[in-house]
């Protein structure tokens, strides 16, 4: 059985002047992969550029199997960064009007369909994405990556994690892929400023949920951030000559298109700076002393 889209281990059968053809061993168990993976193909050619020194028949050869510029399957000892229903980070090449081209290290570009975008991709961007076989037998990429993550993450609340964003839903909040193989989200609450797929962040756990997914913050605990908040507004202050028309009654949305904080982090942060006497709070805003 050959694969599409999957790394194994062929065996030659029979040379040519374009390369080699290889045809998988009598023993295929080892292989796991849906059944629409598996091609019609008894043998598949590995081109002559890609062949082994020394090469003979009967030699076994770890391949790549994937589709060429003329929809052929072919063979390549190139091994991809992400093989069938995995993730990997790639790099968008181009863009055209059926979608983007990623490069994946092959000689044929990784076609990221408009519609599997989660928002539209530009050229230069990395983008988080999973590798699926489309409706004509194809390899193509995927960013709606949540059902190839996994839920298991080795983390505990209050660990320090990186990952990257790939998709936001307004109403639940923005996803992130952490070490780009976990599954994570950070809650609508937690974000104050909107985070664009391909954006690679440092967050806190906040919670591991039953399933084992991550919740995040981009926020230290509320003791630690206080002194960060606290030197935020008071650049500001003092980048408005003194004087901000913002306190603890003002519309949470305006503090936080303000200070990119909310409202309850603003009010910790100008109570800490009052009972240090560096500023006043007044009826209609808070003033430098």
């Amino acid at each position: 059985m050959i694969i599409l889209g999957q790394v194994q281990t062929l065996t030659v059968c029979k040379s040519t002047e374009n390369g080699v053809y290889l045809t998988s061993p009598s023993d295929t168990s080892y292989i796991a992969a849906e059944e629409t993976a598996a091609l019609s193909e008894e043998r598949i050619l590995l081109p002559r550029n890609q062949v082994p020194a020394g090469t003979k028949h009967g030699d076994a050869i770890r391949v790549f199997v994937y589709r060429d510029s003329e929809d052929r399957a072919i063979a390549t000892t190139t091994i991809p960064p992400l093989t069938l229903g995995e993730t990997a980070v790639l790099t968008v090449k181009e863009t055209s009007s059926i979608g983007a081209f990623l490069d994946w290290g092959l000689a044929k570009d990784l076609l990221l369909p408009f519609k599997e975008q989660t928002v539209k991709v530009k050229q230069g961007e990395q983008v988080l994405v999973a590798l699926y076989i489309d409706k004509s037998n194809r390899l193509c990429a995927t960013m709606h990556v949540y059902d190839y993550l996994s839920g298991h993450a080795p983390y505990q609340k209050d660990d320090r994690v990186s990952g990257i964003v790939y998709e936001t839903i307004e109403e639940f909040g923005t996803y992130v892929a952490v070490d780009s193989i976990y599954s994570a989200m950070i809650p609508r609450k937690e974000i104050i400023t909107p985070l664009r797929p391909g954006t690679t962040i440092s967050a806190r756990v906040t919670k591991v949920l039953e399933d084992g997914r991550l919740e995040l913050s981009l926020r230290e605990k509320a003791y630690l951030q206080m002194d960060t908040d606290s030197a935020h507004v008071l650049e500001l202050l003092k980048e408005a000559g003194g004087f901000l028309p913002y306190h603890d009654k003002s519309n949470p949305e305006a503090i936080k298109a303000k200070f990119s904080m909310t409202k309850n982090a603003f009010k910790r942060a100008i109570g800490h700076l009052y009972k240090d006497g560096v500023l006043t709070l007044e009826e209609n805003g808070i003033r430098l002393k």
